[in-house]
């Protein structure tokens, strides 16, 4: 049976994503912060599909030695494991600083990622084939810069307008780091591919006064259907058509290929930022 590990699945797409793949027939470690949530995802799961197993992984992907700790933990639990799903994420309407000092949309969005991959590469190479998803967002387009050294351990104010600018940069990081890992994964039979999930109703602006209102009030409008989000993630998880296709960033709409937006497209950058992650990690 193929195990999927997904971050962030106790809510939004990813409890969507966890849903189908238990449908599917795959067994699920979930990595999430609370194991109540856990447990009530397991009990959602028992209802859809019967029997799956579902292990649990409690931990703040906020901080960095409890992403190396549950790397170490899943590794020792699977022999195996053919998809690993980067779908984690927060948007900070202001600038929270963890405790490795660092910005927790940074830590949350792009080092959690970066840092449970390259955990757990040994592990996806044995398992080969098998394949990295990591969600990324359009919200890349509005990154308007890229800067590795800075940008990694930018721990400055902003407001809650200039956030969508920060939240777009990790995202833009995530795409870099999905394209620089296919790079460094080529011939080992492990896929890594991003997407692009649209706009998502669900957990939309969680952390705004207004924003359960605003989401009852879109889905009365029927925008932002969150299915159709988790749906682009688990094809490029499970669909055969992108059995070996990768280093790719498909659109919700059709898995249309996308470039990554301009500031993180070359190749130079991209190695610049994979390098200056793996100095701030070590």
């Amino acid at each position: 049976m193929t195990t999927a590990v997904i971050t962030g699945a106790t809510h939004g797409l990813g409890r969507l994503v966890a849903l189908e793949l238990a449908r599917r027939g795959l067994s699920l470690g979930i990595v999430a912060r609370s194991s109540a949530k856990i447990d009530s995802l397991r009990a959602e799961v028992e209802q859809t599909a019967p029997g799956t197993i579902v292990d649990a992984f409690v931990a703040d992907l906020s901080s960095l030695d409890e992403v190396r700790r549950i790397g170490r933990a899943i590794e020792t639990r699977y022999d195996r494991i053919g998809v690993l799903i980067n779908n984690v994420g927060v948007h900070a309407f202001s600038q929270r600083i963890t405790q490795d000092g660092l910005a927790e949309m940074t830590a949350v969005n792009y080092l959690a990622p970066w840092g449970l991959t390259t955990a757990l590469r040994d592990l996806l190479i044995a398992s080969a084939p098998a394949r990295v998803v990591t969600v990324a967002s359009e919200a890349a387009r509005h990154a308007g810069s890229i800067d590795p050294a800075r940008d990694l351990t930018f721990t400055g104010d902003y407001t809650r307008r200039e956030s969508a600018t920060h939240y777009g940069r990790t995202k833009l990081m995530d795409i870099m780091f999905s394209q620089e890992l296919a790079r460094r994964l080529a011939g080992t039979g492990v896929t890594a591919n991003c997407c692009d999930p649209g706009f998502n109703t669900t957990g939309l602006g969680r952390e705004l006064p207004f924003a359960g209102l605003l989401e009852k009030t879109l889905r009365g409008l029927r925008v932002g259907d969150p299915a159709r989000g988790a749906s682009i993630i688990v094809r490029l998880a499970t669909d055969p058509a992108f059995a070996t296709r990768t280093g790719g960033y498909f659109s919700v709409k059709d898995a249309k290929p996308l470039l990554c937006p301009e500031p993180g497209r070359s190749e130079t950058v991209r190695r610049e930022l994979w390098e200056a992650t793996e100095k701030l990690l070590a």
